[in-house]
């Protein structure tokens, strides 16, 4: 029966332990493994080079090394006299700045270039015949400290040519900082000589362009000039805008006499004309007249002759009156047109200063770019000048600005250390060796971690089964066998002379049942095939422990060895294989026949393969097969069965199909990544459930609590009952 549901569970915390690591960074584990299974290849690689390096120790020739200090920017006394000069180029050149080195990287270059190394050589290649630049200049060594000493070293097999070649690269390199300075102080001189004419013509030339400006516009200064023409205009504006209102007062005078003059030739009533003494004066006239004549009619008749002098007298004046008021009005008409006059003069006085001021901008702005030009050339002259007189200083300094501090010294042996030499190669061994050895591994095509196996399979790594040195051969893995049968049964003694088997081996069988029966703690695992990609990965011996761990815990095991073509159980067991699984299939016997008992105390059951069949696919294909499988299902609480290799045979195929899934063994360090790439494709061809794998064979040990009486089996609820067709064997 298929169980399809397990694939797919989470594992618990046990299995998630035994996986063996973090899903991610760097594996130190696999690391330190790799290095452990490569100690030999590097220590051999860290052994020859130690040798080579010692070798070379002894066998070198002695060569003679010497060398000497310069200081490259020393104070001297004519130094500090011209820097006290503000404009010297030696002040700004010994100007502290922790920044800048004293000498550059391009500099020191220029320092073994052939421009200074080989009139070196030309002097002592007479001395020292076979010497060439490439040779004197690998044997030179230049350096800066951070104090501003040049330090030089030299070393050759020849004492003599190391002292000699010292003095000479001495000389020259104190000649090279006198003419390096004198041939930068020509450069600048002869630079700034060649702009300073041009520079002169650029002052005179813009000095040209204002003189001109200022005579064409008759001006000194534009800004001055402005400032006038903006007091003048605001001063005609303002007298225009008191003779609009003194004009606009005239003409609103005017309307009203010419009113107040057409509507009656009484003038008593205007306010306009009261202010005017002779109209004034008639018209008290005539209103003295009137009160004569009010008078007079009291006394008087109206037509009466003296009622009619009055009378003619009143007359007399209104012409007067008349003639008075429009004179007055002639008077305000002559004063509307003087400042109608007025007004539009001082537009024209506006108009005219408004067009001067528009001109005055644009001669302004000429003005100014001629000024901001005069002054950047003017500037820029000052500046060359300033220059040329400082480099004029420097150029008067003879003295080298270089000194020697330390002189050359006598040359010394420089002798191999052969201790030095040994430690180097080791450190240098070890890390080629490391190296060496990690490369190896990444190349090769062996699994050896847990890790690995998981990485590959992409399935949950069930359990972690320790490398154990008693199961290597089958003699002694029966012994094991046995013993740990025992164990199971809880006779702890150890009176058949072989050592106790390590409680971390029989944990972790106990962990990987454990595991495999929570995977699905619903509908748990009743039937499984212990697989492998390649033959001798240790599924027999898994199968075997695994069956003894569930048994322990009461569970009823039956272990059935379906390997018909090269069957072992029945000698790890120590049970006969006369009667066996073909025996089954063949129905010559009989499961209580065939089926085997260890012991009473047990509850592990197994069976044999039995006699060897021509066509083993075939019987496991077969109805009967089938039949059986489920026979054994319904009457074991767990069937285990042992299958062949998958690569190259379909028989663990064809029984995981009918089973709840197959747990997949790997053996670290025997199993190679592509045989278990080829085993797994032909898994998923075929469809089946894998539960999980198992990595077997690991060294990397996890010590694990272990009681022995925790072994011994725990009754369960009632007799343990036979199977309905297994027999016993006593």
């Amino acid at each position: 029966m298929k169980a399809d549901q397990y694939s797919q569970r989470i594992l618990p915390a046990d299995a998630i332990q035994a996986d063996g690591g973090d899903e991610g960074g760097l594996d130190l584990t696999q690391t330190v493994g790799a290095l452990r299974r490569k100690a030999l290849l590097i220590l051999g690689i860290a052994a020859a080079i130690t040798a080579a390096a010692v070798f070379k120790a002894l066998t070198d020739t002695p060569v003679y090394q010497a060398g000497m200090e310069i200081l490259v920017k020393p104070v001297s006394v004519e130094t500090e006299v011209l820097s006290n000069n503000p404009d010297s180029l030696s002040r700004r050149r010994t100007r502290p700045n922790s920044d800048q080195p004293a000498i550059t990287d391009t500099q020191l270059k220029v320092l073994q270039s052939p421009k200074v190394i080989a009139p070196i050589v030309e002097d002592l290649e007479g001395q020292f015949p076979g010497l060439n630049y490439g040779t004197f200049i690998n044997s030179l060594s230049i350096s800066v400290t951070a104090e501003n000493i040049l330090v030089i070293g030299y070393q050759h097999p020849d004492p003599e040519l190391v002292r000699a070649a010292l003095t000479e690269v001495s000389e020259a390199y104190l000649d090279y900082s006198l003419e390096e300075r004198q041939a930068e102080i020509r450069t600048g001189l002869d630079f700034i000589e060649a702009q300073l004419d041009p520079l002169q013509e650029q002052v005179n030339q813009q000095q040209q362009r204002l003189q001109v400006l200022r005579q064409e516009n008759n001006l000194i200064d534009p800004e001055s000039r402005g400032g006038e023409l903006s007091g003048q205009t605001s001063a005609f504006t303002n007298q225009q805008l008191e003779t609009r209102l003194e004009l606009q007062q005239a003409r609103s005078l005017y309307a009203d006499l010419e009113r107040e003059l057409a509507e009656s030739a009484d003038a008593n009533a205007s306010s306009a004309l009261t202010q005017n003494a002779r109209y004034q004066k008639l018209l008290d006239l005539i209103l003295d007249v009137n009160s004569q004549m009010a008078q007079g009619s009291a006394l008087f008749r109206e037509n009466s002759q003296e009622m009619q002098v009055l009378a003619d007298q009143r007359e007399s004046l209104y012409p007067l009156l008349r003639q008075e008021g429009q004179r007055v009005l002639e008077q305000v008409g002559s004063r509307i047109q003087e400042l109608e006059a007025r007004d539009q003069a001082l537009s024209e006085s506006i108009g005219n200063i408004n067009v001067r001021i528009d001109q005055l901008s644009e001669v302004s702005r000429q003005y100014t770019d001629i000024q901001r030009e005069l002054q950047i050339a003017t500037d820029n002259l000052s500046l060359f000048l300033a220059q040329r007189e400082a480099l004029r200083i420097d150029a008067a300094q003879e003295e080298i600005p270089w000194q020697i501090l330390t002189p050359p010294g006598e040359p010394s042996p420089v002798s191999a250390s052969v201790t030095r030499n040994a430690a180097l190669g080791i450190v240098l061994g070890l890390l080629i060796g490391i190296g060496t050895a990690l490369l190896l591994d990444k190349l090769s095509d062996f699994l050896y971690t847990p890790k690995q196996i998981k990485d590959v399979t992409k399935l949950p790594i069930l359990g972690v089964i320790p490398h154990y040195e008693d199961l290597e051969d089958s003699i002694s893995a029966t012994h094991v066998i046995a013993q740990s049968l025992q164990m199971s049964r809880g006779v702890l003694s150890n009176g058949n002379g072989h050592r106790p088997i390590d409680p971390a081996f029989v944990e972790a069988f106990r962990s990987l049942w454990t595991n495999i029966r929570l995977l699905n703690p619903d509908a748990p695992v009743r039937s499984l095939v212990i697989g492998s990609a390649v033959p001798n990965s240790g599924k027999s011996t898994i199968a075997v422990f695994l069956a003894q761990a569930a048994a322990a815990m009461g569970q009823r095991v039956l272990l059935v060895d379906t390997d018909l073509r090269r069957p072992s159980l029945h000698e790890q067991l120590g049970v006969a294989n006369t009667r066996g699984l073909t025996d089954l299939i063949s129905a010559s016997v009989t499961p209580y026949q065939a089926i085997q008992r260890l012991s009473k105390e047990d509850y592990l059951f197994v069976l044999t393969a039995g006699s060897a069949p021509p066509d083993p696919p075939k019987f496991f294909a077969s109805r009967r097969m089938q039949s059986l499988m489920e026979e054994f299902h319904k009457t074991f609480d767990l069937v285990i069965y042992d299958t062949p290799p998958l690569l190259g045979y379909s028989d663990a195929l064809l029984l995981t199909a009918r089973a709840d899934g197959m747990v997949l063994v790997s053996r670290l360090g025997k199993l190679k990544r592509s045989s278990l790439e080829q085993a797994l494709e032909d898994l998923r061809i075929a469809g089946v459930s894998v539960l999980g794998a198992v990595a077997n064979g690991s060294k990397d040990r996890v010590k694990t609590p272990y009681s022995p009486a925790s072994y011994i089996p725990q009754e369960v609820a009632g007799e343990i009952l036979e199977p309905s067709h297994p027999g016993q064997q006593n």
